[in-house]
C-alpha cells in the first residue's frame, strides 16, 4: 500500500484533491496541538518540524519552509552542510511570525569541528539566518577535533549566543568521552532511527544522560521500502491515516523528536496531521517486530567509536 493511498477525508484532504490553496485557514494545523519537548536547560521545542536535508535549491528551499510555515510548523532543521541556511532564514524573514515563535536549529559540518572553526562558521551562519541567537546548534557528526568544538559551543552558549546545544550522530565511546568532558551537557542527539533501526535502547540510554532523542530518516530516506510495510498499512487502516503518520506518531508517542523532510505542499500538512490520534500497545508490539537493527548509512553513527 502506497504512503498516499489514504487521504483524511478533511478540509485538508479535500482541497488537495480539488487542487484548491492547501494552506486555506480550515487546512492549517492547530498550534494548540503541537507537543513540546523540554531540554535538560529548560529551553522547550516543538516535538515535530520540518528538515530540510537534500534542498539546496534556495528558491525551493525558501518556498518550502514558507509552506511549512502556512502549515502551522514552527520548527525548522537545517545544517551547514545542507547548503540552504541563507534560504531558511530568507523564509523567516518573509513569514511575518514573530522571532519567539519559531524554532530554528542548525549544525556545525564537520569540516568545522574544532573550537576556532566553530566559532567562525557559527558566525557565518548566523550571517545567513539573518539571526542574532540560533535556537539549537548541533555537531553534525563526531570528527575532527569534536571535544575541542563542542567547547566552542559552550563558549558561544555561556555567550548567549545559542539558547541549547547538542550533537548528532554521537554514540558509544566518543559520545561518553564527550559527557565525561564537557562543562555543559547536550540537551539533543540526532540519530537515524525508523522501524528498521528503531533504538530504544539507545533512547534510554540518551535520556539517562538527560538528552533527547531526535529522529532523522524517519522514513528511511525513500531507500529502505519501510513506508510499503504491510503491518504499518494495517496499522493506518484502523485509524484513517498513512504508514508515513503511524511511523511520525509511534516516534512522537515515545517522547522523539521528529523532522521529516519533504517539498510537497500536500506532504507537509500530511506529516503535522499526527496529534488526533494514539496508537495502541497492539500498534506498538507490531512494529516492534518489523525491527532490523538495519542501518541506510553505515558511516553515520557507528555505536564501537
Amino acid at each position: 500500500m502506497k504512503r498516499r493511498e489514504f487521504i483524511k477525508l478533511s478540509a485538508a484532504g479535500a482541497t488537495a484533491m480539488s487542487g484548491l490553496n492547501l494552506f486555506a485557514s480550515e487546512a492549517k494545523f492547530e498550534s494548540s496541538k503541537m507537543i513540546d519537548v523540554k531540554f535538560n536547560n529548560g529551553v522547550k521545542m516543538p516535538i515535530l518540524g520540518l528538515g530540510v536535508w537534500k534542498i539546496p535549491d534556495l528558491k525551493e528551499c525558501q518556498r518550502v519552509v514558507e509552506d511549512a510555515f502556512n502549515a502551522g510548523y514552527r520548527m525548522i532543521d537545517t545544517a551547514q552542510a545542507y547548503r540552504n541556511e541563507e534560504a531558511v532564514g530568507a523564509a523567516f524573514s518573509a513569514s511575518g511570525l514573530k522571532r519567539d515563535e519559531v524554532f530554528i536549529t542548525s549544525k556545525i559540518a564537520t569540516q568545522n569541528l574544532s573550537m576556532d572553526g566553530v566559532l567562525r562558521s557559527f558566525e557565518e551562519s548566523m550571517k545567513k539566518l539573518g539571526l542574532k541567537q540560533v535556537d539549537l546548534m548541533l555537531l553534525h557528526a563526531p570528527a575532527g577535533d569534536a571535544l575541542g568544538a563542542w567547547k566552542g559551543l559552550e563558549s558561544l552558549y555561556k555567550q548567549g549566543r545559542v539558547r541549547a546545544i547538542g550533537i548528532s550522530n554521537f554514540y558509544g565511546k566518543i559520545l561518553k568521552e564527550l559527557l565525561d568532558k564537557s562543562e555543559i551537557k547536550p540537551v539533543l542527539n540526532q540519530v537515524e532511527t525508523h522501524p528498521y533501526l528503531q533504538h530504544f535502547a539507545v533512547q534510554k540510554e540518551f535520556e539517562a544522560y538527560g538528552m533527547i532523542m531526535q529522529a532523522w530518516s524517519q522514513f528511511g530516506n525513500g531507500m529502505n521500502g519501510v513506508l510499503k510495510e504491510p503491518i504499518l498499512a494495517q496499522i493506518g487502516q484502523k485509524y484513517n491515516k498513512t504508514a508515513a503518520q503511524v511511523i511520525l506518531r509511534w516516534l512522537i508517542q515515545r517522547g522523539v523528536s521528529v523532522i521529516p523532510k519533504t517539498t510537497h505542499k500536500e506532504r507537509l500538512l500530511e506529516n503535522i496531521d499526527v496529534f488526533d490520534f494514539s496508537l495502541s500497545d497492539e500498534d506498538f508490539t507490531a512494529i516492534a517486530k518489523l525491527e532490523r537493527n538495519e542501518r541506510l548509512f553505515s558511516g553515520w553513527g557507528r555505536e564501537d567509536i
